[in-house]
């Protein structure tokens, strides 16, 4: 049984062929339903035979997060900025706010996102910057741009030697040997952004060890698990939005 939060819906059927018919034709056919609407058992297996074809696309339009979505994803935001978070919607330059489309949660300003209502749904790629992705676990997975807006209120960091720059950017977890400073009191498993000596933010990781444990452990002990970096706009470029 399908249902959705304030969506439409829409299916595109192949054209058919025939004197007068345009064969490159598609024909849309809109569903229009609120949440607490549920489709006839009939509507459903008229749905299910048709996502099985590849004659059909099914999109839905770009929407606000459900609440459940908001509050999964503002828990995986809590562990790197905390409180912070409000930061990001109260800002002085203009009301900002987070949508979903096509899995993916876009950070944008009401004024961009008004522009963006003229566009045809099925041909937007993607608006403002995407923070990252719902898996289809319903879990929320940071991407690495949304590194711009967690650096400058993230509460525990880590600094990497030169050495070990290379090492990071190529998706490897933080050795002991590769670490230059670290936040004092970062609790073990804390989500941290990763600086260079330079301050220069790097990407985020996971701490697998208290701030008081890196000092005592081997130099090649793992202490940051990675997570994201700035290389992958190079490794990644293709799926990164």
């Amino acid at each position: 049984m399908l249902s959705s939060s304030t969506s439409t819906v829409a299916i595109f059927t192949g054209a058919r062929k025939g004197k007068g018919r345009d064969d490159t034709a598609q024909r849309p056919l809109f569903l229009r339903h609120s949440s607490a609407t549920l489709l006839p058992r009939c509507l459903c297996n008229v749905f299910s035979s048709l996502f099985c074809s590849k004659r059909f696309i099914l999109y839905s339009i770009m929407r606000p997060l459900t609440e459940e979505e908001t509050k999964t994803m503002f828990e995986k935001l809590s562990k790197y900025i905390g409180a912070n978070i409000k930061l990001l919607v109260d800002r002085p330059d203009g009301t900002y706010c987070f949508r979903l489309h096509h899995d993916r949660v876009y950070y944008i300003s009401e004024k961009i996102l008004r522009l963006a209502t003229n566009m045809s749904r099925d041909k937007l790629v993607s608006v403002g910057t995407c923070f990252g992705k719902f898996t289809k676990t319903q879990k929320f997975r940071l991407h690495i741009t949304a590194l711009d807006f967690l650096a400058p209120y993230a509460k525990f960091k880590v600094w990497v030697k030169p050495g070990a720059e290379q090492s990071f950017l190529y998706g490897n977890h933080i050795m002991k040997s590769g670490l230059g400073r670290i936040t004092e009191n970062t609790p073990q498993y804390q989500g941290v952004v990763v600086y260079s000596m330079a301050d220069v933010p790097l990407g985020f990781g996971v701490a697998a060890k208290t701030t008081q444990e890196c000092r005592k452990a081997d130099p090649m002990s793992i202490v940051v698990f990675h997570q994201a970096d700035i290389g992958e706009y190079i490794r990644s470029e293709d799926t990164l939005t």
